[in-house]
């Protein structure tokens, strides 16, 4: 195993994970890496949907922190992405395991670090959320900040109660159906430096107007979030933020800037405590829905917050 230059450039690396084929042929992960010589801890960052790590502003606070810090994507994401692979597509959120235990792995026996925070922003929030509850006992991680996790379909209870028997037959039944993808090509606007935002990353790994939106996958989906709501049991101290706010809209509005306009921000505070007994919900004023990427003065607010929720779990060597 050899980690190289990461995409980003030194002093990020990366290495491939070979993991078992599926349907669709070779599969892999990868994973990336920038090191605190000398640190026994370290953070594993999971992204969100259509998505990929590029927020290195991140990364260098977790240094800074006196955390390695690590990076995942997953199987068909990002620098994971192959022609031969449909986007995104999973049939199953418990496939992610193998790139999940495999990176952690890595992370404790390899590299030698003892205390471990996993971190998962929206889709990565909630994959990290279920994968916690299964190595319930294990003590792998020592805990777990979820940055806007989606926990729950940005949909009406009972939209989500009537939909969901026919969306799992979907799934099963035609599992590569692709589906009306409701992303809003104006929430990336708002990120990217090129049209209204400050960020820089490639529209080619998170394309504005999103990936093709598979039904095996989003039914996938609605099976984690019925686990979620019948509680889970993540035996480590969990902090969940979110934004005070939400924004509904197709069209550009300046609200994008300042809310969640990707999923139903009220939704996610309310389903916190359902995660296991010790969960920190923190809410973040004119947050948007990847929270470490919201403008001023919400993103100092997001650092501060964590920062504070460190001291108390990770506390400095």
């Amino acid at each position: 195993m050899e980690f190289r230059e990461d995409i980003l450039g030194a002093p990020y690396e990366a290495v491939e994970l070979p993991l078992l084929p599926d349907e669709e042929g070779e599969v892999s992960a990868t994973l990336v890496r920038r090191l605190v010589q000398g640190s026994r801890q370290a953070v594993l960052y999971l992204h969100g949907y259509t998505d990929y790590f590029f927020q290195t502003h991140l990364a260098d606070h977790y240094n800074a922190a006196g955390f390695s810090f690590y990076a995942l994507d997953l199987r068909k994401y990002g620098r994971s992405l192959r022609p031969h692979h449909s986007p995104n597509f999973v049939t199953d959120l418990r496939t992610y395991d193998e790139e999940l235990d495999e990176a952690v792995r890595i992370i404790r026996e390899l590299d030698g670090h003892t205390r471990l925070l996993v971190n998962g922003h929206s889709t990565g929030g909630l994959v990290a959320a279920l994968w916690a509850a299964r190595r319930e006992g294990l003590g792998l991680i020592d805990g777990l900040f979820l940055n806007s996790p989606f926990l729950s379909m940005p949909t009406a209870p009972a939209v989500r109660t009537l939909g969901a028997p026919a969306l799992d037959a979907l799934g099963r039944a035609a599992p590569t159906r692709k589906l009306p993808a409701p992303l809003n090509p104006h929430y990336v606007h708002s990120l990217h430096r090129n049209h209204r935002g400050s960020w820089e990353f490639d529209l080619a790994l998170k394309p504005a107007e999103g990936f093709p939106l598979f039904a095996g996958w989003l039914a996938a989906i609605q099976r984690g979030h019925r686990l979620v709501r019948r509680g889970l049991a993540v035996d480590c101290p969990v902090l969940l933020m979110a934004s005070t706010a939400s924004t509904v809209t197709n069209r550009w509005d300046e609200a994008l800037m300042r809310t969640d306009a990707v999923l139903r921000a009220d939704d996610i505070a309310a389903l916190a405590p359902r995660l296991g007994p010790h969960v920190t919900t923190v809410r973040i004023e004119g947050g948007v829905h990847d929270l470490v990427l919201s403008g001023e003065p919400a993103r100092t607010q997001v650092f501060a917050e964590l920062d504070r929720w460190l001291t108390a779990y990770f506390p400095t060597p």
